[in-house]
This record gives structure tokens, sequence and C-alpha cells, in this order.
């Protein structure tokens, strides 16, 4: 088995950091989880017994920049990591999940030493989960999400270079690795979360200090994926994201040859049931 670390930093998200540590330390071993927050301010909660853990100053920066200082940050930690021995490295935002096809009867961590590659990144396919409005009712904290939500959207943006084998830099928001082309491995999965709740969203638009640092742009484009899932007829799922998998292996934006494009084509998808043994 390869030696894996995970990592991410978070300000004010304690309920997906909950999920995260208990995936990723499910997964993984809770010793090999590192959580860094943003904000001196910032409480560790209870659910991170067992992680590292560590504070930076928070300052009010504009997304663009305030992205660009946390991602220098986690991939200089990266490369410390790498120096300490580990085999592989996973960078995720808090509310984003690594996950194999529960088809291939294993787990990440066995999944991944499986790898057989001199890639120096490989990605999962982006599986952006949605809330149809028409059906799916307002999050219930206390159940796990794929039991609440049926529903993606096939996102390029979240196909991301989220693990390293070997030291570099990540682009802000693991959306790439500078300098390196992105593979997406078969049967990888990154779920992202940010769009299961309409009225999450709602509240974090409403919060002062993102606000001032210009995040209602970003958040409204979360409430556009719940738009699409709400007014998409659903497509099958294993054959679109294999015709996925390869138009991104394959097409690039003319602005960045190093990540992923497909068309601009707009692809919902119900998501099988057997994600539920996830647990997420």
């Amino acid at each position: 088995m390869k030696r894996i670390a995970a990592l991410t930093m978070l300000r004010d998200d304690d309920f997906f950091l909950g999920k995260w540590v208990a995936y990723y330390g499910a997964q993984l071993g809770r010793e090999n989880l590192y959580v860094w927050f943003d904000g001196l301010d910032q409480e560790i909660p209870p659910c991170c017994e067992g992680c590292h853990t560590g504070k930076i100053e928070h300052l009010p920066l504009p997304v663009h920049l305030g992205d660009k200082r946390r991602i220098d940050f986690l991939s200089a930690r990266a490369r410390e990591l790498f120096a300490d021995g580990y085999d592989m490295i996973i960078g995720t935002d808090v509310d984003e999940f690594l996950v194999p096809d529960p088809a291939c009867g294993m787990g990440l961590s066995a999944f991944l030493s499986e790898l057989h590659t001199a890639r120096a990144c490989v990605s999962g396919l982006g599986i952006d989960v949605g809330q149809d409005l028409r059906t799916e009712k307002p999050l219930h904290p206390g159940q796990p999400i794929l039991e609440q939500r049926s529903f993606a959207k096939l996102s390029t943006r979240y196909s991301k270079a989220s693990v390293l084998l070997q030291p570099c830099d990540w682009g802000s928001g693991f959306h790439r690795v500078r300098g390196r082309n992105f593979h997406i491995v078969k049967d990888l999965y990154l779920f992202h979360f940010g769009c299961v709740d309409l009225e999450r969203i709602k509240a974090r638009m409403g919060h002062a200090g993102l606000r001032a640092e210009g995040w209602e742009k970003h958040l409204r484009k979360r409430s556009g994926t719940i738009t699409l899932v709400s007014r998409a007829r659903a497509l099958e799922f294993d054959c679109w994201t294999k015709t996925a998998r390869r138009m991104q292996n394959c097409i690039r934006p003319p602005y960045a040859w190093n990540k992923p494009a497909m068309l601009e084509l707009r692809l919902v998808v119900r998501i099988p049931e057997r994600f539920r043994s996830v647990g997420l």
C-alpha cells in the first residue's frame, strides 16, 4: 500500500469539514489528514481529533488573490509531505470527495495504490452534485448526502488535478498543476457537494465576510448547477461518464492547455444507487 496524505484549507465551514474528515479519515487514516484553517480566529472543532491541524492569518483579499495565496501555501505543504516520505498527496476543497467506483470493490487507498503511472498528477472525473428542486427537499444535515441527492452535472470545473504523485505546484483551486498536463483516471470521480442545497448557498451569500471579498459571483455559479439539474432530463451515468472522460482527456480550452474541456456540453446524469454505499 502507498503512503497517502490528504490536505485541505477552509474558513467557516464546519459542516463539510466534518464530512471531509470522516470520509478521508476512514479511507486513509486520520493521522494522514492535514487541515489548515484560514484565520487565527478560527476554532478547531472536535471532528478534527487525530488529524494534523494548523492556522494561518486570514487576509481580506479578493477571491483570485486569496485563492492564489492559499494554493501556494498548500503546494508548499505538499512538498514537505513528500519530503517526509509520502508517496501521494491528495488536495481538495473541503466539499470535494475523491471516490473510486464502488463496482471496483476497492476503497480509495487501495485504488490509488494500484495505479501504475509515471504521471506527475492524476484526476477524477468531476461530478457536480446538485439539488433537483422539483423532487428533492432541503438537505438534512444528519443524513448522508448521496441518500438525499440523485443528480449531478458532469463538470470540467471539478475534474481537478487532485492527486500529486510527485512534488508539483497546483493552480488555484486545485484545477490544474502548473506546467503539467492532467489525466483523468478510469473509475475515479471527484464528487463536489457545494451545490447540494439552495438554502445553504443563500446563507453563504449572506455572509458579510464573503460579500466583502467578492464571493457572490462564485456562489451564484453554484446556484446555476441547481437550476440546470432541476430542468434537465437526466442521462445514464455509466455511458455518459465514459464519454465525458474521453472528451476531457483529449480536449483543451484555448486559454489553458492543461485544463479539461468538453465542447460546452451541459450533461446531467442520475447517480447510480451503488454510490450510496460510500457513506457520503
